[in-house]
């Protein structure tokens, strides 16, 4: 068993399993930090591979995938796949790094399997005219564009960059399904975890919701692996369970 050294509280997201991957700067004056106050260094270009696990009163299993990636161009690419028998997903972002934080220029997704409809997504972000658009389920948006605006993937690379440099309550401007939602992340603690790759030490993410939620989700982060998510759970309101846990990665020992 883990030794947890936290208390849970609240509600938290990052999407169930089959819409996961369906793992944004902080809005100013919202963004608290136990450590430096930014870090601009590059994200470190890594593959790791995670086994996925639906639970809706049978267990289905798969495999999902995330990888990040310089261009020749200078840009960079995030991806996420998952691969199972009730669903595939692929999902990709191409952003450009700014000193410390993405500057989201396109996003893609697509889902398709036996049991579900098949699903796309597209968001295209023009910062040069102030607007951000694209597709939700064959219905066009157009908005224009915030500051810190990111998109359903990016905003995991940010959380990644901005706890390992030391941030503990975070909130970002996301645009998913032709609006923005506004996101928020807070530390909540430490756990020691057992995983495929050895024993480590975590912190422990949660997305910050109402108090009358019924969605949980949890993220575990390896400080020690430059802050690699290693774990993610999600209960929802009707009991279904989803999670990925980490198989191998690039940036383990």
């Amino acid at each position: 068993m883990p030794n947890k050294v936290f208390s849970t509280r609240g509600g938290v997201l990052i999407g169930s399993l089959v819409m996961l991957a369906v793992t944004a700067l902080p809005v100013h004056g919202q963004s608290e930090a136990t450590g430096p106050a930014d870090d601009s260094r590059p994200p470190i270009p890594f593959t790791a591979t995670f086994r996925a696990s639906l639970d809706k009163g049978i267990a289905i299993d798969g495999s999902a995938t995330r990888s990040l990636e310089q261009l020749d161009s200078g840009l960079w690419r995030y991806r996420f796949r998952v691969d199972s028998f009730i669903a595939d997903i692929e999902e990709s972002a191409i952003f450009r790094w700014d000193q410390d934080h993405a500057v989201p220029l396109r996003y893609r997704y697509e889902l398709s399997g036996m049991l579900i409809r098949d699903r796309e997504r597209r968001i295209d972000f023009d910062w040069s005219e102030g607007v951000v658009s694209g597709h939700h389920e064959g219905k066009a948006f157009r908005l224009p564009l915030k500051d810190g605006a990111l998109d359903p993937l990016s905003y995991q690379l940010q959380l990644h960059q901005d706890l390992r440099a030391g941030h503990t309550d975070v909130t970002y401007h996301v645009v998913d399904k032709g609006r923005y939602d506004e996101d928020r992340f807070a530390v909540i603690g430490e756990e020691t975890l057992d995983t495929r790759l050895g024993e480590v030490l975590t912190v422990v993410v949660e997305k910050v919701r109402s108090d009358d939620s019924k969605r949980e989700t949890l993220m575990w982060f390896v400080p020690e692996w430059d802050h690699l998510l290693v774990r993610l759970t999600q209960t929802e309101p009707d009991g279904s369970f989803y999670e990925i846990h980490i198989e191998d990665s690039s940036l383990t020992p």
